[in-house]
């Protein structure tokens, strides 16, 4: 279990996991931008696909003000790119099948769905800085209406 709670002003841990077409995508290579580093369950499930879509929704008026958008689940890369392409997707989605991303990051731990404790995924969402500074950290969002509400903390 992750006891790891990042704030803002902390730098955000690196990564360099797989995309969806199993190339590798690292925090350190989009230095210079900001980036939404959000982490979700599982692709092609109801909320995961909902907030996909809406950050693709999003997309434009995100790119416009400087910002990536990168998403990260344990799914394996195939089913990444099955998922990008059925929503068309126009952003990247990495692969972290160890988790580590997710622990480094605070976004896997103890869930409570209907009075049963388990670990999983726990749907945040990152805002880093061009500078590899966590601007802003969100735990145990909702899948709807989250990109609203991050777009209305940055400003959008």
């Amino acid at each position: 279990m992750s006891d790891v709670r990042l704030d803002s002003g902390v730098k955000a841990p690196a990564f360099t996991l797989p995309n969806q077409n199993n190339e590798a995508v690292s925090l350190a290579s989009l230095a210079g931008k900001k980036v939404i580093v959000y982490f979700y369950p599982a692709a092609a499930t109801p909320g995961c696909t909902k907030e996909a879509c809406d950050f693709e929704e999003s997309l434009n008026v995100f790119t416009a003000a400087g910002y990536a958008v990168v998403g990260i689940s344990p799914d394996k890369p195939a089913k990444l790119l099955k998922f990008v392409k059925d929503q068309a997707l126009r952003f990247d989605l990495l692969s972290d099948e160890d988790l580590s991303v997710h622990k480094a990051y605070g976004a896997y731990g103890l869930k409570k769905m209907y009075g049963r404790e388990y670990e999983g995924v726990l749907r945040s969402t990152f805002v880093v800085d061009e500078k590899g500074v966590v601007q802003l950290a969100l735990y145990n969002v909702k899948a709807t209406g989250h990109v609203d509400m991050l777009k209305k903390l940055i400003g959008l």
